[in-house]
């Protein structure tokens, strides 16, 4: 008689497939798409929930953590690495960006939320296991057990040092942003501690969710009907969603008669639209017009007064959304792909010009909080040259008497300032306009003639705007 192959002997306990939990690998999958492939979380995480929803995968909470998993952890990213660092024995540029996922994740729900310790521990191992692997599971294990020993509040004490003795890298690690970030946002603010440290506090608040009804085609008192919804702070044409929620499921948003569109976005519109002019007003242009909110006011705005908008957008599938957003305006206009450095139109064509010119978006840190990871100050001198261009190819599109609006999302003063400064030199025969009286009922607006808004004082992005006259 043959004998019987042995069975192999077991040990402990059998191996358990991990459990994949919707919520938090959905929100792993948009860190990872931020970091891969440099996208944004605001236009990577709606479609995904969408789709998780169609799915029976998820309800509102859900919608909601997931949401929360990804904006908190990217928000706070810088302060959560430092955590993390001073737990692990190796430099974090060696931890695979995966695991640092993971563990920014684990992190935000151990020091940013009120999930218990034992709960933000195992899902977030639960989750190393499916997505990295067992072996990286007992790293991220380890590193988690370690974080929880601290509340946040102390864990700043130990990895920040003292405001006295460094006060841009304390408030950089306190508040998540990148010293150099730090640096240029005090030098726009001025003023001490308290003002730079609610500007960095406000940059990392989940904003509120604001509509534009476009005139001619929707009210505020239509927008007003719908679930949280109160009137805006400045613009007779916003209407604030105080508690969220999805714009794409309110019928005049999704027939492009309203949009979302921040306050300040829309004041810098309404100012151009309302500056003074001498002379005639029917030709207005918008030079850098994508993704087309702007511009889809300002062509509702023209059409009440008998004028026309051309928007002129140079990347061919972003003028395709400036034709979206402007399709079904009441009166006519034209959308054209075209390098606003090298215009198809000729010199003196437009009585209003705005310029919303491409920056470093420091003033979106609010809506695009992993901007300010990736932005770097070499940046700026990238961007120099083009906002320069377009400022010029602007003084020399408007005709004598007629305004240009020089804007952009960015209070950094190499952006605004410096490059309104410049052109001025060159061309003797403009002259700046007063933006603050454009701007009824908006306080704190500093000592003009141009303007910076700011998220902690005005509840918008951290716009700027100069109104200059083309005179001779």
């Amino acid at each position: 008689m043959s004998e019987q192959p042995r069975r192999p002997r077991t040990t402990g306990k059998p191996h358990r497939r991990p459990k994949k939990d919707p919520v938090r690998f959905l929100a792993f999958e948009v860190l990872r798409a931020v970091d891969e492939r440099d996208a944004y979380a605001n236009l990577v995480l709606p479609p995904l929930l969408r789709k998780a929803r169609a799915g029976g995968d998820f309800d509102g909470r859900d919608a909601a953590l997931a949401t929360e998993l990804v904006y908190g952890t990217l928000r706070r990213q810088g302060t959560y690495d430092a955590v993390v660092a001073a737990c692990v024995d190796r430099p974090l540029r060696e931890v695979d960006p995966p695991v640092l996922d993971v563990l920014g994740l684990g992190v935000h729900q151990l020091l940013g939320t009120r999930i218990p310790t034992h709960a933000a521990v195992s899902a977030s191992v639960e989750l190393a296991r499916v997505v990295l692997g067992d072996g990286r599971a007992k790293f991220v294990n380890a590193v988690l057990r370690k974080v929880a020993q601290h509340d946040l509040d102390t864990w700043i004490e130990k990895i920040a040092p003292p405001y006295d003795d460094d006060p841009e890298e304390h408030l950089a690690v306190v508040h998540s942003h990148p010293r150099w970030v730090v640096s240029a946002l005090w030098d726009s603010l001025g003023g001490g501690r308290a003002g730079i440290e609610e500007l960095l506090e406000a940059d990392n608040e989940r904003p509120e969710v604001t509509l534009v009804a476009r005139p001619g085609r929707a009210t505020t008192d239509e927008l007003l009907h719908e679930e949280s919804a109160a009137p805006g702070r400045w613009s007779p044409y916003a209407v604030r969603l105080t508690e969220g929620g999805e714009p794409g499921a309110i019928e005049a948003v999704r027939s492009g008669r309203a949009g979302v569109q921040d306050e300040g976005s829309q004041l810098v519109a309404l100012a151009l639209a309302n500056a003074p002019l001498e002379g005639s007003d029917t030709r207005w242009l918008d030079g850098c017009a994508g993704p087309g909110g702007k511009a889809a006011l300002l062509a509702a705005l023209a059409a009440e007064r008998g004028a026309v908008l051309l928007a002129s957008e140079k990347q061919p599938h972003r003028a395709g959304l400036v034709a979206k957003a402007l399709a079904g305006n009441p009166g006519p206009y034209q959308v054209v792909a075209a390098d606003g450095t090298r215009p198809p139109w000729r010199p003196g064509s437009f009585d209003r010009v705005l310029m919303d010119v491409p920056c470093t978006g420091l003033g979106a840190l609010r809506r695009r909080p992993e901007a300010r990871w990736r932005r770097r100050p070499e940046d700026l001198d990238g961007f120099a040259p083009l906002q320069r261009g377009l400022l010029r190819t602007a003084l020399e599109s408007v005709r004598v008497g007629g305004v240009v609006g020089y804007a952009t999302c960015s209070p950094h003063l190499a952006e605004t300032r410096a490059v309104v400064a410049d052109l001025l030199k060159q061309f003797p025969e403009a002259e700046l306009v007063d933006a603050r009286p454009l701007l009824p009922g908006v306080p704190a607006l500093g000592d003009g003639p141009d303007v910076q808004l700011w998220p902690h004082v005005h509840g918008t992005d951290a716009m700027y705007l100069a109104l200059i006259r083309r005179t001779g």
